[in-house]
């Protein structure tokens, strides 16, 4: 009876023993099942408020990824990524500069998507005595300071000039235009009375605060405003990336970006 009593016994440690070599291994698994997949996405500055509220809805709906934002003028962010800065998707308010990435084979092959639409309007603080409804009644003599994104880097201030240069008052213009490194930073120019009116888009004008909007640009006056998306070459997580692009995509993402003013 005690041999077997003892041969019982040693049999229960042998069995703890394994049981407890095994654990370790699941804990393992459960860490990789649960391993974060962290995706950094170069965006257009006119997209963040959108983008913002897409990454909360998004992490809730895929709670095993995180993004993050780069956020800045379309021009300057496509420089970036061709100098080698990280990104897994680039998000452009400009085609020109999804273009070049393209020409340099930086886009991962058959990803690029159209996304959205915006208009241009001009703006001017909620006090301003201006009275104009089109950009053709534009007086230069009457403004002091006149912001516009930076028409090399960024394309909201590419199109400005656009829709300038077509009236013909480019030129007159141009001793007081305010130049900014991004759309956000005209908005904050024209809020606090740093400029007299500025150029921005009208998905801009959704989130300004005590500004108003003036006008909307006719779009035979500037080049289609169309926001491209790809996932770029490089990507370290091309299939997550992908699904976020369709995400934004989707009846959800594009309920979203409706809702900040963007066309879809």
């Amino acid at each position: 009876m005690s041999k077997q009593v003892t041969l019982l016994a040693i049999m229960g440690i042998i069995f703890s023993l394994l049981a407890g070599c095994a654990q370790p291994e699941a804990s393992t698994d459960k860490k990789t099942e649960q391993a974060e997949v962290e995706l950094t996405i170069s965006a257009a500055a006119s997209l963040m408020d959108a983008l913002n509220e897409s990454k909360a809805v998004f992490e809730q709906k895929y709670p095993g990824m995180k993004l993050t934002y780069n956020f800045g003028g379309s021009g300057k962010l496509a420089q970036q990524i061709t100098q080698g800065a990280p990104a897994d998707l680039f998000l452009s308010a400009s085609a020109k500069d999804m273009d070049r990435l393209q020409a340099k084979e930086l886009l991962l092959a058959d990803s690029r998507r159209d996304f959205a639409r915006n208009e241009l309007v001009l703006i001017a603080p909620q006090n301003s005595p201006l009275s104009i409804d089109s950009f053709d009644q534009i007086d230069p003599a009457a403004v002091r300071h006149f912001a516009i994104g930076e028409p090399a880097s960024v394309p909201a201030g590419t199109y400005a000039k656009q829709v300038l240069q077509n009236l013909k008052l480019w030129e007159e213009i141009q001793p007081k235009l305010v130049f900014s490194s991004d759309v956000r930073q005209v908005l904050a120019y024209v809020e606090s009375g740093d400029a007299d009116v500025g150029v921005i888009y009208s998905s801009d004008a959704v989130i300004g605060k005590g500004i108003k909007v003036l006008a909307t640009a006719q779009s035979q006056w500037h080049e289609p405003i169309v926001y491209p998306g790809a996932v770029l070459a490089a990507s370290a997580h091309p299939a997550e990336a992908q699904r976020f692009l369709a995400f934004i995509m989707s009846e959800e993402g594009k309920r979203i970006l409706q809702k900040y003013g963007f066309q879809t």
